[in-house]
């Protein structure tokens, strides 16, 4: 069963999932999530900084901080992934939102397969403001065909090495019913999305109909953003959100 916790200094709600980050968050009552966009990838410690002075500028705490998208130059080993999350979550601690392995912060990370940043960099982050009366916000992180477990993400991937399209169908199929999963404990649904992301090197539009289409995944359009995952092995990620005010900060 997918287990939910409130984050109650950042007025949201998570998914609960690795120490790295949750599968997904949600506004609680009384407020909504913003999402800001950089206009050019931003290096990960310059990011952190320039985070903390939009949420200085607009009067929020650190502790607002409900979710991230990442860009990083090629997948990471199993190690180097690990050994980078620990470099990643070292911030979150210092902002009193990482706490005992416990992170509500949901992400995305992914290495476009074109003009990606030379070091890992943030794309947006989204955060959370007081509101009144507002539509449900949400951010589910993204996730690849790989089920959440103790076992090494080789062990672990999906039709490992296969990108058929009868093995891309399985990949998506699985990633697509994370997306409900973690929609579904916050009480959210494709009907609530306004943005789709789909990421991945390989022809997606077999999966359109049937797979994506057909289970609303598309309702609100569909981005497909040509990158990998963030682990060697991986082949397809999504995430999603329903969030109703977006900037760009340049």
């Amino acid at each position: 069963m997918t287990e939910t916790a409130i984050f109650e200094p950042g007025g949201y709600r998570y998914v609960r999932g690795p120490f790295q980050y949750s599968g997904g968050v949600a506004a609680e009552e009384g407020y909504a999530i913003e999402r800001v966009r950089f206009q050019t990838p931003v290096p990960l410690e310059e990011g952190f900084r320039r985070i903390e002075a939009h949420l200085d500028s607009i009067g929020r705490p650190y502790v607002a901080f409900a979710a991230c998208e990442l860009r990083s130059p090629e997948p990471f080993s199993e190690q180097g992934f690990i050994d980078f999350n620990r470099i990643y979550v070292g911030t979150l601690e210092s902002w009193g939102i990482f706490e005992n392995d416990e992170n509500p912060v949901a992400r995305s990370n992914v290495c476009p397969e074109i003009g990606g940043p030379s070091e890992p960099s943030f794309h947006a982050f989204s955060y959370t403001v007081p509101a009144a009366a507002s539509p449900q916000s949400f951010v589910i992180a993204g996730s690849a065909e790989a089920p959440e477990g103790g076992a090494t993400y080789q062990e672990r991937i999906i039709r490992l090495g296969d990108t058929s399209d009868e093995a891309m169908g399985e990949k998506a199929d699985y990633v697509i019913g994370t997306m409900e999963k973690r929609m579904a404990a916050l009480d959210v649904s494709w009907a609530q999305a306004t943005v789709t992301h789909t990421y991945s090197i390989h022809n997606i539009h077999p999966l359109l109909p049937d797979q994506l289409v057909a289970r609303g995944a598309a309702a609100a359009g569909l981005t497909w953003v040509y990158a990998r995952p963030p682990v060697v092995g991986l082949e397809y990620e999504m995430d999603v959100r329903g969030v109703h005010t977006e900037r760009v900060l340049v």
